[in-house]
């Protein structure tokens, strides 16, 4: 299995959010693996969270399975069932469909990274706290679907 050069494979904060749901991810810094080393079957990022950081908007999805492995620092799980702190070696799961809205915060004052994998078709999914979803086409709209 071929070793991955993390360093080799560029690191960018993009993001689709419109405003002002793009402000609480600014610090969020990833690295899409999958495009990088040929995979299309599933998707993977290396995600490193500045101080303050969220990994996203509280979502989820559809179709879409995701899982989390945390390697480095600590952050705050929170889902609709409370908030939970990971650290290293911590493994979180989301099956597709099930409508738990999860994302994490960095608390702390030292970054944190992990390695975020999702699998299947991206269809649509939701964002619990706020008047915000995504349609098959990947567009962010409001929840009475009219776009941002």
């Amino acid at each position: 299995m071929p070793r991955i050069d993390l360093e080799s494979i560029e690191q960018t904060n993009r993001t689709g959010y419109p405003a002002p749901f793009d402000a609480a991810v600014a610090g969020r810094w990833y690295r899409r693996l999958a495009p990088a080393t040929g995979l299309n079957a599933i998707g993977a990022s290396h995600v490193v969270l500045k101080p303050g950081a969220w990994s996203s908007q509280r979502h989820w999805h559809a179709s879409e399975d995701e899982l989390l492995v945390m390697l480095t620092g600590e952050a705050v799980l929170v889902e609709d069932e409370g908030r939970t702190l990971l650290r290293p070696g911590d493994i979180c799961i989301w099956p597709a469909g099930v409508e738990n809205g999860h994302h994490l915060i960095n608390e702390s004052d030292q970054e944190c990274s992990f390695i975020c994998v999702d699998g299947g078709k991206r269809t649509h999914g939701s964002y619990p706290d706020i008047d915000m979803m995504w349609d098959e086409n990947q567009v962010y709209r409001h929840k009475d679907g009219t776009p941002y």
